[in-house]
């Protein structure tokens, strides 16, 4: 057995031990937040309860998947850096509220932009990224939402159906994940 194939084996027992598609182990890698080597192996480790070969195995398979051109965002590599730089960067923790709660509903991509992520299944269902210094915004896709004060109706033709702005950490709530997780499931159709 040649050593690509052997790779290729483990990570298809990876797969299977944690349940997870690739996709969605890179998702929840990438959402981490930790971009050295040692850091990352650390948390899959920890989190997913790898040994140190598969975890290790792992996080160099994702390191060489991650080639593809995306923002580098600051020197370490860290794409969310160049998003959350800055005055910005205090806001990061909202971002991280996030993507933490809704990496474990199942599949998605994340889209790197200029100034934010894009979240998509089969279509969009969010965007999230600062506004200002002081403020992130959450933009939902679904038609079926009904508008708050707090979810705030957008112009038709516009990126997002909806728009909610948070300024704290504290903001990520159940009712937060209760709109996302509408926006989620209608990506699927």
């Amino acid at each position: 057995m040649d050593l690509e194939k052997a790779i290729e084996n483990q990570i298809t027992n990876i797969v299977v031990k944690t349940g997870k598609s690739i996709e969605e182990l890179g998702a929840l890698v990438s959402a981490s937040g930790f971009q050295k080597h040692a850091q990352k192996l650390a948390w899959v480790k920890e989190t997913l309860g790898l040994g140190h070969g598969d975890a290790n195995a792992l996080v160099l398979h994702l390191s060489k998947k991650q080639s593809a051109p995306e923002p580098t965002g600051d020197a370490s590599g860290d794409p969310l850096g160049e998003i959350y730089t800055g005055a910005k960067a205090s806001l990061r923790p909202i971002h991280e509220a996030i993507m933490n709660e809704i990496n474990a509903w199942g599949h998605f991509e994340v889209h790197y932009k200029k100034g934010y992520v894009a979240l998509r299944r089969k279509k969009q269902f969010a965007m999230l990224g600062p506004a200002t210094n002081g403020r992130v915004d959450l933009g939902l896709n679904a038609k079926s939402l009904v508008g708050s004060e707090r979810l705030q109706p957008q112009a038709a033709g516009g990126m997002c159906h909806y728009k909610v702005s948070l300024t704290d950490p504290g903001q990520v709530d159940d009712e937060l994940f209760g709109w996302l997780k509408i926006a989620y499931e209608a990506s699927a159709a």
